[in-house]
């Protein structure tokens, strides 16, 4: 796959105001010509002008193979544009900015991103994977080149009687009612031990914890635990974890502690 990692390397080259010289940080061009579109990649004679001559030259998709996305697209939604580029169907696929810059990819392969596994809960709302969806729309995770799998459990699937808080929708809950001290309870750590602190050990509870899920790696998760905050292993997997009501910003911090963490400890197991 060829996707170059910022637009400001790809040239346009429908005019040829000044010969065969191109903009010096130019490693591709993309040439429009009767038939369509090709894409060239070429080296650059040194120097220190501007604008430099075009020493070597290959094409490396033909108009027959090269389509135009007809919609202007955020460049640094890669996966995005990878999706796109394969969905399309043919070998290279050009794309728009909505500012007029052209970037393209070249035999598109998805399976080439890291795939992240989020685990979340509903209701209410997903927190962590609101968030990523939202961070990713916007290419804030277009330098990591990773595709996100969602893990959303809802856990109103469960057989509890009793749930952590009214914001989910439930009728009788932790936060609100007294209870009896024998209903099932569907909650986490922090709902074992209020349930052990203020009814005692005749509640049964119903694991529904994000982290409990989490079988892939590397992951990224939510918990309502603030010491859990950061990078580590669960369930024998390595990833990262966010408290639950996460800002973006920390969101980002973890995602990336973790994906280097991981990287670092691949890198390990396959050297070893």
């Amino acid at each position: 796959m060829i996707f170059p990692e910022e637009c400001k390397f790809v040239g346009l080259a429908n005019g040829r105001p000044l010969g065969s010289r191109v903009y010096f940080l130019s490693r591709w061009l993309i040439r429009q010509v009767e038939d369509g579109y090709e894409v060239l990649a070429v080296r650059l004679a040194d120097g220190a002008g501007l604008m430099r001559e075009v020493v070597e030259k290959q094409v490396l998709a033909t108009p027959d193979e090269t389509i135009f996305y007809p919609d202007p697209v955020n460049f640094n939604d890669r996966s995005l544009l990878i999706e796109l580029a394969k969905a399309g169907g043919h070998r290279c696929t050009i794309f728009q900015s909505p500012d007029g810059s052209r970037t393209f990819v070249i035999d598109p392969e998805p399976a080439d991103l890291l795939t992240v596994h989020v685990y979340d809960i509903i209701p209410p709302r997903p927190h962590l994977a609101a968030i990523l969806r939202d961070l990713e729309a916007v290419g804030l995770f277009g330098d990591l080149d990773i595709v996100f799998e969602y893990h959303i459990r809802d856990i109103r699937e469960t057989a509890a009687e009793v749930y952590p808080c009214r914001a989910g929708g439930f009728d009788l809950t932790l936060d609100t009612d007294r209870l009896a001290g024998t209903e099932r309870v569907a909650g986490c750590l922090t709902a074992r031990q209020f349930c052990a602190e203020n009814y005692g050990d005749g509640m049964v509870i119903d694991e529904i914890c994000p982290l409990a899920q989490v079988a892939e790696e590397p992951f990224i998760a939510r918990c309502c635990r603030a010491n859990r905050e950061g990078v580590g292993v669960w369930n024998r997997k390595l990833g990262g974890v966010v408290h639950w009501g996460a800002s973006p910003h920390v969101v980002d911090t973890v995602l990336r502690e973790a994906l280097a963490a991981w990287k670092e400890h691949e890198g390990r197991h396959r050297s070893g």
